[in-house]
């Protein structure tokens, strides 16, 4: 399972710093705006496709959703390989292959569950840890292998015989389905139904063979904290939502605050994002051991400042503007701005710096590479620590019960997340510009704090709550 979230992670994160460079190399026409329906296909797939696995590994063996979740992955990363083909509709194609991945990607709710169900309640923490740190692996690998092959270059290789081109955009794809067929061999080869209850009693799966059952006591069945589980489901959501957020701006505000060219752009973000994911590590394993000594909320609360201080150090100050793109000026009124060089109508070269056509470009601020590097390392730190903490919280709440289901709400309510984010801030980043995303993010942020804070004698685990072992 831990290697399932892996090769997951993995999958997705390999195309991430990509996707924007390809879309515009397909289609002259694209915009940010729909870079972001691009991003959040992968999440919108994903919310419509979790509670159908959840519920499907509640009453089958776990091993054939997975299975027909990893194909269903591995045929939209070979689609995905061959969306320049078509004559037209390329950022369609894409939009759809993206969403195809995501609709694989909704087996991470059975990994939740799976996990949940096979850890006792003290082992919960530190498995839920292990399983963040192996995706904050995949997180690492991701943007890195994006990096290296980003030396193949934008022509790469033609295999003319099944029309394929291998280039710094299609290579990450192919190599990520390679990945999916070996999760395949390893789920039917090697995985195992392994089911224990809170005290780490071994119990029969309830999902061991269609017919067999778990007798579960009335009290447990229907005594779960429904606003708890909502308010986690809510809390998940804001910490999906801003990351997503993130990742989605990183590469198009890259290349409008630091005038780099696309190639330049993927480059530098996947080292970014590697080095983030590297970070996270750390962050999962000191989590493991101050979980231990001052418990799951405080943790939760404090990821969440460093996510609004990392933020707030987003917003653009001063009185130094971007490098705008050449274009044909004549309103004197503006502020001193300085052209990027542009290359020669002859040239090949794309031009570099902020668009013109995104008017705030000529009055924002410039964000500076520090602001933006100090800005990852916050991030780094709180996001992981928000992401392992809520959903440990959660599978705590929930109890002895079958989990798949929750998890799949769990799973759907974090790509929901990541289905609004990227539209939201890519609408909200081209129109209005930094200042206004950013802040705006800030103030979803402390809405998260308050409302942690108000609920935070609820969010404590099933057992706790009943009595049954001491908090």
């Amino acid at each position: 399972m831990y290697f399932t979230m892996f090769l997951s992670s993995v999958g997705f994160t390999i195309v991430i710093t990509s996707i924007w460079p390809y879309l515009k190399k397909i289609d002259e026409s694209a915009d940010a705006s729909f870079l972001g329906w691009v991003v959040a296909a992968y999440s919108l797939g994903q919310m419509v496709a979790s509670p159908f696995f959840g519920l499907w590994s509640n009453h089958r063996p776990r091993r054939e959703p997975l299975v027909c979740s990893i194909f269903i992955n591995v045929s939209a990363n070979i689609y995905y390989s061959y969306v320049y083909l078509p004559p037209s509709h390329n950022q369609i194609h894409m939009l759809l292959a993206r969403t195809f991945v995501g609709i694989g990607a909704g087996n991470v709710a059975v990994v939740r569950s799976y996990v949940a169900g096979a850890t006792s309640l003290k082992e919960r923490t530190s498995a839920m840890a292990n399983m963040s740190a192996c995706q904050a692996l995949g997180f690492i690998l991701g943007p890195a292998l994006q990096a290296v092959l980003s030396f193949i270059g934008e022509t790469g290789v033609s295999v003319d015989v099944i029309k394929l081109q291998v280039n710094m955009y299609t290579a990450p794809a192919l190599l990520a389905a390679c990945f999916g067929v070996i999760n395949i061999l390893l789920v039917i080869l090697v995985l195992r139904e392994h089911s224990v209850d809170d005290h780490g009693n071994r119990i029969r799966p309830i999902n061991y063979t269609p017919e067999e059952r778990v007798d579960v006591p009335p009290e447990v069945e229907g005594d779960i904290d429904h606003i708890a589980v909502f308010t986690s489901n809510v809390l998940f959501f804001i910490i999906l939502f801003i990351f997503a957020v993130f990742e989605t701006i990183s590469t198009p505000l890259s290349m409008d605050m630091f005038a780099w060219t696309r190639k330049e752009a993927v480059l530098y973000n996947g080292i970014i994002l590697a080095a983030i994911g590297f970070e996270s590590i750390l962050v999962f394993l000191v989590v493991k051991v101050v979980s231990a000594r001052v418990g799951d909320r405080p943790l939760l609360l404090g990821g969440l400042i460093l996510i609004f201080v990392g933020f707030f150090m987003l917003l653009p100050w001063g009185n130094q503007y971007p490098k705008i793109q050449w274009t044909d000026i004549k309103n004197n009124t503006i502020p001193p701005i300085q052209l990027a060089p542009t290359p020669a109508s002859n040239s090949s070269l794309e031009p570099i710096g902020c668009p013109s056509e995104q008017t705030w470009c000529l009055f924002t601020p410039v964000i500076h590479l520090a602001q933006y590097i100090t800005s990852d390392i916050l991030i780094g730190v709180g996001y992981p620590t928000c992401n392992v903490m809520s959903y440990t919280l959660y599978s705590k709440i929930l109890g002895p019960k079958p989990q798949g289901v929750y998890m799949g709400w769990l799973t759907a309510s974090g790509s929901g997340a990541r289905t609004l984010g990227p539209v939201f801030v890519s609408h909200f980043y081209t129109i209005l510009g930094p200042r206004w995303a950013f802040s705006a993010i800030c103030g979803i942020v402390l809405a998260a704090i308050v409302m942690l804070s108000a609920m935070y004698k609820r969010l404590v685990a099933f057992s706790i709550r009943h009595g049954r072992i001491a908090e």
